[in-house]
């Protein structure tokens, strides 16, 4: 699955684990590995601007997202066949994310995380516009979100573990990373002391 960012907002992240998010959300929900979507992070002049242009709502917002394919049956990136799809573009702000995520109480990054996986599901279909229909996105977003959020959880406790296994190892001089010492060279013939 191909996967760009840019960040355009001049507020720095970690860009990295943004697509990891996007990568997992669009994972779990089966998508053509052949997909290609774009991350953009803007400021709030760039996400007002758009906010207004495409949505004829005032004031910047957190996320958009921008369907490139048509989401028909035939045509959904999430259908059994791989065919390739380009999903769209997600845009996030992190200006106005960074408020959301004080006021929820967590990181900014988590709040990016959030976001892009509900932009993921927007790509693919899914609206809150209807009650129903928030209750199914909503509950599938914070399905891939936990089930993320524990899968990072897990690898950082598997680093942290083989950090301390390759340090006690090292003390003990069994280190599995280090190559061997050439033993000392036997001295020429003739050269003894």
């Amino acid at each position: 699955m191909s996967i760009e960012i840019a960040n355009e907002s001049g507020v720095i992240v970690d860009e990295t684990s943004i697509v990891s998010a996007a990568r997992y959300a669009l994972d779990k929900m089966e998508v053509s590995p052949l997909a290609e979507l774009s991350i953009l992070l803007v400021t709030l002049e760039v996400m007002e601007d758009l906010h207004e242009r495409w949505m004829d709502l005032p004031g910047p917002t957190d996320v958009m997202a921008f369907p490139m394919d048509e989401l028909d049956s035939s045509r959904r990136p999430d259908a059994p066949d791989a065919s390739p799809a380009l999903l769209g573009d997600i845009v996030l702000c992190p200006a106005f994310a960074k408020d959301q995520a004080k006021t929820a109480g967590h990181a900014l990054i988590d709040e990016l995380h959030l976001l892009t996986v509900h932009g993921c599901l927007h790509l693919l279909g899914y609206d809150h516009a209807e009650p129903a229909e928030e209750r199914e996105m909503f509950a599938l977003q914070k399905r891939i979100l936990g089930e993320y959020q524990d899968a990072v959880a897990a690898l950082e406790k598997r680093n942290a573990q083989r950090s301390t296994d390759d340090r006690v190892l090292g003390i003990a001089g069994l280190d599995a990373n280090a190559t061997p010492a050439a033993p000392a060279a036997e001295p020429p013939a003739g050269d003894t002391p």
